[in-house]
């Protein structure tokens, strides 16, 4: 992003505050992540290719994925789930229920892929988590997640911490496959 950018969207930010502006989960027809919006576009960045994927040269990305799917450099490897696909999927959407800051974007039933968006608590930045469900052999399942930032050069590790809470609550919630 250019000096341009940054300037724009922090002045955006001192208005956002002045006005007194700050939006929670619900409608988010007006006020900050509105702004976001108007100076840097829809917030969906759409899906991904994890295999083809590239990742983001700015660094405000997380990619977690099993070994051999993705090309690109990853954070770390998923667990395998000793559960059907189809209940890994469920789990991960009762992450995004209990979650006033994460909205479901799309479901592809043919990729077995879901899109996400999540929003920062205070400052309401948006981030497109793509997540790809991959069935195994035996009643087991692992799943490819990719999170990224829309706006910035840097997201302080937000990507990779909030990737690394969701794989904490699906191993809290579903039983781990044995390793081989």
């Amino acid at each position: 992003m250019n000096t341009v950018s940054w300037t724009l969207a922090a002045l955006a930010l001192v208005a956002a505050f002045t006005l007194g502006v700050v939006v929670t989960r619900g409608d988010e027809s007006y006020g900050i992540a509105k702004l976001w919006e108007r100076l840097f576009g829809a917030p969906d960045l759409g899906p991904v290719d994890f295999a083809a994927l590239t990742r983001s040269p700015t660094g405000n990305d997380a990619l977690f994925c099993p070994p051999g799917l993705c090309a690109a450099p990853v954070d770390g490897a998923p667990p395998v789930f000793a559960v059907p696909v189809a209940r890994l999927r469920d789990a991960v959407r009762v992450i995004e229920v209990n979650d006033p800051d994460v909205f479901a974007l799309a479901r592809d039933e043919a990729k077995v892929q879901d899109r996400y968006l999540a929003r920062t608590r205070l400052m309401r930045f948006p981030d497109t988590i793509n997540v790809r469900f991959i069935e195994l052999e035996g009643e087991r399942s692992t799943l490819a997640l990719y999170s990224r930032s829309q706006i910035g050069s840097s997201d302080f590790g937000v990507n990779r911490k909030r990737l690394e809470t969701w794989i904490g609550l699906l191993r809290q919630s579903l039983p781990v496959a044995p390793q081989p």
